[in-house]
């Protein structure tokens, strides 16, 4: 009976592996987008979402290499491991959530982009309330349920655990309804091809859902998860490593231009900047209205 869950140990520390490996990629994927995005073109109104998205999982990333080498030198895992991760995953899933479902009104709803119908400064605050949130949100029910320092206590740990269950499949269901309506309406119910806004947020609502799920089934079900499959949270952290690294290389493939060389500040500003906004035509805001 040991020897059959002997049988984890090398795919788990393969997984392990491959985790460090698409972690350390990712990080100067991020980076890159942040250096860009953040310096060197201009914010509009939905441009603000990536750059805080890319935060997130730069974070996330950065933590995931800092505890794999800590544990590589150490021997064994540290139990902040997972909460911390975990913190900066959420805060990318809400942001995922709020630029798909921002989109898709947007798409939907052209009058909803106007100056006189969309707040000023509405992205930037969105996201700020996004991150003051998602604290509380995942550190309490960490907390209450043995994750942290402290020792669990059941009632709190269920009453916490529940409320942040329901957050968290609130947000899963926001993002991959956002990029459906904009993947059916988009490709099937217009005439016009849909904005490379809303292809980002189509292709990142697709990543979603193969990659980031995985991690909320996790921290949904975690007692019985963990016992019954004892690969899955290495498998989950990979996939969700997998997500956070692929986005730089979304925003390359949306903004080059085949056969033709061109630098990275170009095509990322091709594919995330003021052209962009300019292209969405009826739907996009001014630049004063961010």
């Amino acid at each position: 009976m040991l020897s059959i869950f002997n049988i984890w140990g090398p795919f788990n520390n393969a997984l392990f592996y491959l985790s460090l490996i698409v972690s350390l990629a990712g990080l100067g994927g991020n980076a890159l987008v942040l250096w860009h995005l953040g310096l060197h073109i201009k914010k509009g109104p939905f441009n603000v979402y990536l750059l805080h998205l890319a935060a997130a999982d730069f974070l996330f990333l950065s933590c995931q290499v800092g505890f794999s080498i800590a544990e590589i030198a150490v021997g064994h895992e540290n139990t902040l491991h997972f909460p911390v991760i975990f913190l900066w995953f959420a805060v990318g899933l809400w942001l995922l959530a709020a630029f798909v479902v921002d989109c898709c009104l947007t798409y939907m709803l052209p009058s909803y982009c106007s100056p006189t119908c969309r707040p000023r400064y509405t992205s930037v605050v969105l996201c700020l309330l996004i991150w003051a949130l998602t604290m509380p949100a995942v550190l309490l029910p960490a907390n209450a349920c043995g994750l942290l320092y402290n020792r669990m206590s059941l009632l709190v740990c269920f009453k916490y655990h529940w409320v942040s269950v329901v957050w968290l499949v609130i947000l899963t269901c926001m993002a991959c309804v956002g990029s459906k309506i904009l993947l059916i309406c988009g490709n099937c119910c217009s005439l016009q091809p849909p904005p490379k806004f809303c292809k980002v947020a189509q292709c990142s609502g697709i990543l979603l859902f193969f990659c980031r799920v995985p991690m909320v089934v996790y921290w949904c079900l975690r007692p019985v998860v963990a016992f019954l499959f004892p690969f899955f949270l290495p498998l989950a952290t990979l996939l969700a490593c997998i997500d956070s690294s692929t986005k730089p290389l979304l925003y390359y493939m949306k903004g080059r231009q085949l056969r033709k060389k061109e630098p990275l500040r170009v095509i990322l500003n091709r594919a995330l900047g003021e052209e962009s906004q300019s292209s969405l035509g009826g739907l996009s805001l001014p630049m004063s209205q961010v």
